[in-house]
This record gives C-alpha cells, structure tokens and sequence, in this order.
C-alpha cells in the first residue's frame, strides 16, 4: 500500500451503503485501498467485491457463510485473511492501519464495532444510525477522548454538517448563531395512504420507497417515519442540538436534504438527486471534494420542491420517539431494540403495520431503564427489551 492511499474498513459492504461505498471508491482507487471488508451472511456477492476490491481481510459473522466463503474462495487467487465471529468486526474496526472506519452496519449489531473505531481514534464514517440513539453521550465522549473524527453519512445529517460553520467542534448551537435545525423527510410510500388502508399494507408495499433504493429494514422505518425519529436522536448528540431546536418537515421529492437556519433569517440549505453516493463521497474526501458519480440535478425537470408539516397522528412510532427522549435514561436504547423486533416481525408476515407501534409502546412501557453511562448497562437494556418484545408478539 503506497503511503498516499487511505485505508479503509467496511462495517457491513453487502448493504446499500456498503455497495455505494465502494462504487465510490472504485472511481478512487489512487486514493483509498480496502483493510477489510465485512458481511453478515451475504458470502456470493462478499466474494464478489473481495476478487474485485482485494482487501487485506474480510469478516463473516455467520458461521456456515463463512465456511461456504472459504469453499468457493479456495478457487480464487485471493490474498485475504478470513474472520469469523461478531468479534472480528471490532478487531478490523480498530487496527492500527486502519484510517477510515465505514460505519454501515444495519440497527444494533454495528454498536460495537462502531464504537471500538471511537475508542481507536478513527474518522468514523456514520450510516449506522442506531449506535448513536443507543450509546448517545458515551459514543461522543470516546470519540472526544480518543481524538477521533465522526462524520454524518446519512443524507439529512451530512446537509445539516455542510450547512454549519466551518469552525463547528460540537459546540452550542446559539454560540454559533444558529436558530433551528430543520429535518427533511419523504413520508415514505404511505405519504397519502388514507390511515385506515394502513393496517392492510404489505412488506413490499412498505419497502417500495419513492425515491431512496435502500434495504428493507431502512425502509419499512422511512415508511412508519421510525428512520425519522432515529434520526432526530442522532441529530441531537451529533449537532449538541436540544430537541425543540430540531424541526421535522415533510419534503416529499428528497431533494432538499436539509437546512440550518440561522438567527439573522439566512437559511442554508444542501441539495442534490437523491443518492447516497453523493454524502458518501463528501465524508470519504474531506476536505477535498470527490467526484461521486452522481447525475446533476436538473432543476428545470424538477419544477417544483414541496414542503408540508409532519402529522404525528399518521406516525404513532415517532410519537414513541418523543416519549423515550423525555424518558431519559436508556429508553432510547429500548426503543430501537424493540422496533428492530417489530419490523422484522412485519416483514416476517406476523404482525402488521400498524401493529409495530404498539409492540415498541408495550416494551417501552414495561422496560425497566438504566442509567445509560456504561456499555454494560446499554447491553443489558437492549437484552431486556428485545426479550420482552419477542413476548409481546406471542400474544398480537
């Protein structure tokens, strides 16, 4: 590896995020070379990008994927070591070699890796949303103790990071002259679903995202508005922004990714076709600017941007939001548990949409909270929560 490249581990490649990142990288190759690359079960297409990528490494966390990967691998010249095991994925996470950690990680399963990359001082790449509304102030502390860098993947936290001053280090908003962050959103597919058809709709109903290719778990969350709230916790600790200074909008063409408003009435706004390539890219360049690969925004074709309020009433899974941040304590953690149980119950057929929000509201409701100061007490309530949850469906 030439000194000039950075090196680069992938937490989760066989996801969207992880596919884009590597698109991206590909057309970068003088500048970034693969550490590792890491799946879950998807061992075919991990393969795939190791013949093509070449990375020092890759993880397989599930067992009989990882002995089929190194079945069809004995058949390439590859020059990789294979891991296994959820453990590995720290250990890649927090090489000494390794410069930039891609936190792609779907829900809770990217929390520990995650936070090994903090611990270790890395520029953290963050698309796991998840970690962040579990571990809140104790992800931030380790990556202010250990000098790291986390930088906002997901499109509405990157607009929001490109549209603060320069001198921003995780200070207060109003030290800044900041009056409001506002938070966009499509509305998912149910934006104009009459709420009493919500009850009948499917899973791929739920995951036929307008705008966003993303996998189906993000996106049964973009359709019950779940992603939104998850969001809203992040933007909180990433941004040190207190909740009434975050305002959710309706912006259904995804093109306005978000906006900083500041005291003097300026608002600053990014804006761009709706692909993840393009904050990838930023965050993967910083501070220069890479060519992402991304078609320019046509305005004339546009025509119009649409604005509308958020309804609460038609996303009673973001009401639970609210009432987990005045919880306090680990309820965040609890939360995010139990909607990973509740959308993988919808799209296993067992419960329906809207039954989703009353499974995390029973959990929510018996869950006892910790103090959430310790990786321990954190685990612990994600257990606990998850337990419950998968009860509570026994009796739906």
């Amino acid at each position: 590896m030439t000194a000039t490249k950075k090196s680069v581990t992938i937490l989760g490649s066989t996801g969207s995020i992880g596919k884009s990142t590597l698109d991206v990288i590909s057309g970068h190759q003088d500048k970034f070379a693969l550490f590792s690359l890491t799946a879950n079960k998807n061992y075919a297409l991990l393969l795939e990008q190791a013949q093509q990528f070449n990375p020092q490494h890759v993880v397989i966390v599930d067992e009989k994927a990882a002995e089929l990967f190194a079945r069809d691998a004995a058949h390439y010249d590859l020059n990789c070591t294979i891991h296994v095991g959820a453990d590995a994925l720290e250990m890649v996470a927090s090489a000494p070699e390794v410069d930039i950690v891609m936190a792609a990680i779907v829900g809770a399963a990217g929390l520990l890796p995650t936070l090994a990359a903090a611990q270790s001082g890395k520029r953290i790449l963050l698309a796991n949303k998840e970690a962040l509304v579990m571990t809140g102030e104790l992800l931030m502390n380790a990556v202010k103790a250990s000098g790291a860098t986390l930088l906002p993947v997901d499109s509405e936290h990157n607009a929001i990071y490109q549209c603060l001053p320069p001198q921003f280090n995780g200070q207060s908003l109003t030290a800044l002259g900041i009056r409001k962050i506002i938070l966009t959103a499509s509305g998912g597919p149910f934006l104009k679903t009459p709420l009493s058809d919500l009850k009948a709709v499917t899973p791929e109903q739920a995951c036929k995202h307008p705008n966003w290719e993303m996998g189906r778990k993000i996106s049964v969350d973009s359709a019950s508005m779940m992603n939104k709230g998850l969001e809203l916790i992040e933007a909180h600790w990433l941004f040190s922004a207190p909740i009434e200074h975050i305002e959710l909008l309706i912006q259904p063409q995804s093109v306005m990714h978000s906006m900083v408003e500041y005291i003097d009435g300026s608002i600053l706004a990014e804006l761009g076709v709706p692909d993840m390539r393009t904050p990838i890219a930023h965050v993967l360049g910083l501070p220069v600017r890479l060519d992402s690969g991304v078609k320019s925004l046509d305005f004339v074709s546009l025509k119009q941007l649409d604005f509308l309020p958020l309804d609460l009433a038609r996303y009673p899974l973001l009401q639970l939001v609210y009432q987990a941040l005045e919880m306090g304590k680990t309820a965040a953690t609890c939360l995010n548990a139990a909607n990973e149980v509740a959308v993988d119950a919808f799209l296993n057929r067992k419960i329906g949409f809207l039954q989703m929000a009353t499974l995390v509201e029973q959990t929510l409701s018996k869950c006892e909270l910790l103090p959430a100061n310790s990786i321990a007490n954190i685990l612990a309530v994600d257990a606990e929560a998850r337990d419950l949850s998968h009860r509570a469906l026994l009796e739906m």
